[in-house]
């Protein structure tokens, strides 16, 4: 596949928040302080993170079509660019600024850039993976010289205090015993943060110029096994199914929250990004964890990073964590945002070298996606 990534950029609003000012910004819930702020960061090991929040005045700063605009006027692939020579306009998001119309359409109108072809990509994290294999098929095909993708997150919408109710002492004691139940709504307000990314994808790379050959990316879902685990905008009925909010008697603004179902969560994310999948991109491309020499995984919090590194030795592909490169820690989980964030900080970071391989992983708890994506440095 003739694909090249040839610049990345990002987008974090504002300054950075450590974790003592969470709830300056976010709010307290009911004017208390969380008793279970300090144990969930302890687990996901996150330090700081960004959000589109003025801090004094508790406004939005950035709306997230305007994050993703602002991650792709940062992009410089050659000396001159311009958003004008944008051909093609792929953005994936799981927290459009509204139902109506596409998340890349109200990119383009931010970029007030000529007339190019458009697609939005919805979903949640695996979003912003779509919307780059739809950007390098467009250009690998011929159809477009070059593309741009996106992925962007304005999450704090979703974390504000006034939709949350108060955590019980006796929920908050169970955190402890059981920290997979901090990927519930009460607490993904720890965990999730705004930021946007953007890729220039061309058929060919300049001269003396890094760039990012697109091997291939392999997005597979198992929605035809599992049943829904993360959502929003709906709720989950005792059969495991979903009824979404236009058919709720009454509207909901708790219908709104970003939910998940924990213990469908813990059972199976680890088996699905590995066993399920891994061993199945692993057999298709005759990987061995010899040929990798970078492994991005995005995981949403580093209480997965351990059991993920030991269930890929189970399978004969275990990748020493030297060879790992997050920074959760201090960017923050931005969903669909995450890989741009990650490869833009690797990117631009000096260490890579012709002919590394890198491999990215990048899962959807939704209903149990993942994608895998293979670059080569050149």
């Amino acid at each position: 596949m003739e694909a090249y990534i040839t610049d990345i950029a990002s987008f974090l609003p504002n300054k950075p928040v450590d974790n003592q000012n969470i709830e300056k910004i976010l709010g307290m819930v009911h004017q208390i302080p969380s008793r279970t702020r300090a144990i969930i960061l302890r687990n996901n090991k996150i330090r700081e993170r960004y959000y589109a929040i003025d801090p004094d005045s508790g406004r939005c700063t950035h709306s997230n079509a305007q994050l993703a605009a602002e991650a792709v006027r940062r992009l410089q692939p050659h000396a001159g660019f311009s958003t004008d020579q944008i051909e093609c306009l792929a953005c994936g998001t799981s927290s459009p600024d509204q139902l109506m119309p596409g998340h890349g359409l109200m990119v383009h109108g931010e970029l007030a850039s000529p007339p190019c072809e458009v697609v939005s990509t919805s979903g949640i994290c695996l979003s912003g993976i779509s919307a780059l294999k739809y950007a390098a098929l467009n250009v690998a095909a011929g159809i477009t010289r070059n593309a741009v993708a996106t992925g962007s997150e304005l999450a704090s919408t979703f974390m504000r205090s006034e939709l949350f109710d108060a955590v019980s002492p006796e929920r908050a004691a169970e955190l402890e015993s059981s920290p997979c139940i901090s990927f519930d709504a009460d607490f993904l307000r720890w965990m999730l943060s705004d930021g946007a990314g953007a890729a220039f994808v061309s058929r060919s790379v300049l001269p003396g110029r890094l760039a990012l050959k697109i091997d291939w990316i392999e997005l597979l879902s198992f929605a035809g096994e599992l049943e829904t685990c993360m959502y929003s905008g709906a709720i989950k009925n005792d059969d495991g199914s979903i009824t979404g909010w236009r058919s709720l008697p009454e509207e909901s603004a708790a219908a709104f929250l970003v939910k998940q179902d924990v213990k469908l969560l813990n059972r199976e994310i680890i088996s699905t990004i590995v066993n399920r999948t891994l061993t199945r991109v692993v057999a298709k491309h005759d990987l061995s964890p010899g040929q990798i020499n970078w492994f991005l995984p995005h995981y949403s919090s580093d209480y997965f990073r351990l059991p993920l590194h030991d269930r890929m030795g189970e399978i004969g592909f275990s990748i020493p964590q030297e060879r790992w490169f997050s920074n959760l820690a201090t960017k923050g989980n931005t969903g669909s945002a995450s890989i741009y964030i990650m490869l833009e900080e690797l990117f631009h970071s000096g260490r890579l070298t012709e002919g590394d391989a890198i491999l990215c992983m990048i899962p959807e708890s939704g209903r149990f996606s993942v994608a895998y994506m293979l670059l080569k440095v050149v």
